[in-house]
């Protein structure tokens, strides 16, 4: 699994096996239960994780107990919690969906492999404003989209979810109910759409 995120790295930028040596001491391989939760609220961890088999998420549990999931991560995704990286408590969960295996990286992984491997940095640059893209993107759709034009962004982003989350996970990503998104799904169908 070491191996995996190797590639996904390679993929990326141009490292070569000597220099992945020389950053990869402080990365772990841990397997985590179906619906195991890997972080709760309030925890300051010191990790985040790489995963290489399985599905995970990151959600909040609002006042009344509703849940509301900010992130999937499939396959060669990396998930963590951003308050962590400053030493704050966490304000979401992190658990496994999916019976998941993970490489576990110290939360300033790639800040302190990219003084070894200077390559890492435009990479690092890169994944911050990904995710700071995906987050603007995210926000605008949950407040100018319509349901469908929301799941069809979901689909679009995570094309092989749908059959692998149940749906009421699906409308809650959505921030929408599962019944809405049924329908919307029901009206899609409807048009002969096929994810």
């Amino acid at each position: 699994m070491i191996n995996q995120f190797k590639n996904y790295l390679k993929e990326k930028i141009e490292i070569t096996d000597e220099q992945f040596d020389s950053i990869s001491a402080d990365l772990k391989i841990k397997k985590f239960d179906k619906n195991e939760i890997v972080q709760y609220t309030g925890d300051i961890s010191k990790h985040g994780f790489f995963v290489c088999k399985g599905l995970m998420r990151t959600y909040s549990i609002d006042s009344k107990g509703k849940e509301h999931i900010l992130q999937f991560a499939p396959e060669n995704w990396l998930i963590s919690d951003r308050n962590n990286m400053n030493n704050e408590a966490s304000i979401f969960f992190i658990d496994a969906i999916e019976v998941t295996e993970v490489v576990v990286m110290p939360n300033d992984f790639i800040e302190q492999a990219a003084i070894k491997v200077p390559c890492l940095q435009p990479m690092h640059t890169r994944l911050l404003n990904n995710s700071i893209r995906f987050m603007q993107k995210r926000i605008n759709m949950l407040l100018s989209a319509t349901a469908e034009e929301r799941y069809l962004d979901f689909i679009k982003l995570y094309p092989n979810l749908t059959l692998r989350v149940p749906q009421w996970m699906i409308a809650s990503y959505l921030g929408i109910t599962p019944e809405s998104l049924s329908r919307v799904r029901k009206e899609l169908a409807n048009k002969h759409f096929r994810p």
